[in-house]
């Protein structure tokens, strides 16, 4: 495998797991982390298509969101689900080159898509009567455009750029995807200037949303502090703080990984944080910002209970 040189046409991933038995307990925690995000996003998805009560502009964002959770998660699992039971670590070029792509473009659409969530919850809270000028259908449909396809185009430069770049040295990558950053110090040339290029647009994708999710936040927890009912302040905060949590798992570890300069990088700990933002964010955020609400309970009852009514 050291051997690789740049006549290869692929990768070689060093995976997640090691092959033993603490290693299959693990990717069997992995596989069912997989299908609770892969049915709570779908059931999302669905969900949202078929009741007409939820045809608002706030449930039109989290189907987006759960349909870009659903891709991203898909983007690195399976492929991780296959290397791991095969023993076959190999990857295309061309495979690597699309799960590249897939991977950004979902991961940057996601977090931009975020910050249009929070700009939502701002508006309903802090700006409840102009909520209906603020957050028509347009606009809500302009967020979610702007996100997958300002997204695109970042991600389609990366992965051309990544991929035509010259891999004389050794093709194994140490990492269980195709990762930009654990690709660039495979290449046998001065990168100095892409690094620049990656990190303006983790700034771009990354912290810049990030700060303007905190922000905006920040003032929707002073407005729901100056709240009358006690109950409703309470809830109401609880609900902010969950997803102020899901927001930091997701964003957090991202910046870490891809804020560093090469030199601080660590391949094991950048896989461990990349855990957080590809595996266990698409599981929390049906369960936070979804399954949770009393609404879309009731839709699905509504759902389940059309369904049996037909059987019957």
């Amino acid at each position: 495998m050291e051997g690789w040189n740049q006549t290869a046409t692929g990768f070689f991933l060093l995976g997640l797991f090691p092959p033993t038995k603490i290693g299959l307990l693990l990717f069997l925690l992995v596989i069912l982390i997989f299908l609770i995000a892969f049915l709570g996003n779908s059931t999302m998805i669905l969900l949202i298509w078929m009741d007409h009560h939820l045809h608002t502009p706030m449930y039109f964002l989290l189907s987006q969101l759960s349909l870009m959770d659903l891709m991203y998660i898909c983007s690195t699992v399976p492929k991780v689900a296959v290397n791991f039971l095969s023993g076959d670590n190999s990857i295309s070029l061309v495979a690597c080159g699309f799960q590249s792509f897939c991977f950004l473009l979902t991961g940057g659409s996601e977090a931009l898509l975020l910050v249009s969530m929070a700009y939502d919850r701002y508006v309903a809270i802090c700006r409840p009567f102009h909520y209906p000028i603020l957050m028509n259908k347009r606009m809500c449909l302009l967020m979610i455009v702007g996100s997958w396809l300002s997204s695109s185009i970042n991600a389609i430069c990366h992965t051309v750029y990544a991929l035509s770049m010259p891999y004389c040295k050794s093709r194994i990558i140490n990492h269980f995807f195709c990762d930009i950053p654990a690709m660039v110090p495979l290449a046998c040339m001065d990168t100095w200037a892409y690094e620049y290029t990656l990190l303006f647009s983790t700034f771009l994708f990354l912290l810049t949303p990030f700060l303007g999710i905190m922000a905006s936040y920040g003032q929707v927890l002073y407005a729901i502090h100056h709240m009358h009912s006690s109950q409703g302040r309470k809830k109401a905060f609880t609900t902010c703080s969950t997803h102020l949590t899901v927001v930091s798992f997701y964003y957090i570890p991202s910046m870490c990984t891809y804020l560093r300069p090469r030199s601080q990088h660590s391949p094991e700990e950048d896989k461990n944080l990349a855990i957080f933002y590809t595996i266990l964010t698409p599981m929390l955020n049906p369960i936070i910002y979804s399954l949770r609400n009393k609404e879309v309970l009731v839709a699905l009852q509504r759902l389940f209970g059309r369904s049996l009514s037909q059987k019957g």
